[in-house]
């Protein structure tokens, strides 16, 4: 399971939340047979979507985070709840491309910058909020940073790294989230920005098998910070058939008779978890009979 943990200045003037998302990642991979390139992406979009979501209040509240960049790739769409558990939809988890220039991979190629982030945040209202901001980078941290100011007017710093074995299997994942909290203390803002210009990144602070809890201290060293909380999360789908049946149920009468009467079962795949749910053609008409 990956572990979130969150800590806090001594004048809660500054939070920093951590995460191990390795075993997340894994489990994408897994999931997906994502390519190098795309484990790295969608990885690092779980990632920070975990961070987030483990920011929401109520059992029930939910966010997504969608990046659509135009590059091979094609939309990631991560969904977490409020304890940070991730689920992620790729629309092509194989695209891959050559390194990049540092000889890394390239992962704002495989993502693209001609397009949008977007944030959906449901809690429960009559409408959810929905925050989007054009993408700046295609590197996801910087656009995640960038969609925090913009968006939500919080002044934040997000590091996301995924590191790829040759065998394509994940040797480590994280990341870690750096906000102010208003009232902002401009004595802070230095402090964090020379921690930070110091932290190694993520993959490396992982590898030197440093726990969140490390990570998160060190982001905010020198501010005597002490954890707030600490909880287990990982990659879960909540799919089900009965999800499932309201899904073909939303089809209509006309659709489900034609599949009814053209073929003995009808299959749907969850495009979260890869789980197939079949539909004898008996079923699909008593369904329709429900409606």
């Amino acid at each position: 399971m990956s572990k979130i943990v969150r800590a806090l200045s001594a004048d809660g003037s500054v939070l920093c939340s951590a995460v191990d998302s390795t075993d997340a990642v894994r489990r994408l991979h897994e999931i997906h047979g994502t390519s190098a390139t795309a484990s790295a992406a969608a990885g690092r979009l779980i990632t920070a979507a975990s961070l987030m979501g483990a920011m929401m209040k109520n059992e029930n509240d939910r966010l997504t985070v969608r990046i659509s960049g135009g590059g091979p790739i094609g939309n990631i769409t991560a969904v977490a709840d409020h304890m940070g558990n991730v689920k992620c939809s790729i629309d092509n988890p194989f695209a891959d491309l050559p390194p990049n220039g540092a000889g890394k991979l390239d992962v704002a190629g495989v993502v693209g910058t001609d397009g949008y982030l977007t944030v959906i945040r449901d809690l429960g209202m009559k409408e959810p909020y929905a925050g989007q901001i054009p993408i700046i980078s295609g590197e996801i941290a910087e656009d995640i940073t960038q969609y925090y100011a913009v968006s939500e007017q919080i002044p934040t710093v997000c590091a996301l790294g995924v590191l790829v074995d040759t065998d394509l299997s994940i040797k480590c994942a994280g990341g870690y989230l750096i906000q102010l909290v208003p009232p902002i203390n401009e004595a802070a803002i230095d402090v964090i920005e020379k921690n930070i210009g110091k932290m190694q990144s993520v993959t490396h602070m992982l590898t030197e098998n440093m726990t969140p809890e490390q990570i998160a201290l060190e982001g905010l060293a020198g501010l005597d910070g002490e954890i707030l909380d600490e909880w287990e999360a990982g990659y879960f789908c909540n799919c089900s058939r009965e999800r499932t049946e309201r899904i073909l149920a939303a089809l209509g009468k006309s659709e489900l008779e034609r599949l009814a009467e053209e073929q003995p079962e009808t299959e749907l795949c969850c495009h979260f978890c890869g789980k197939k749910y079949r539909f004898s053609s008996d079923e699909i008409k008593t369904l329709i009979q429900t409606i």
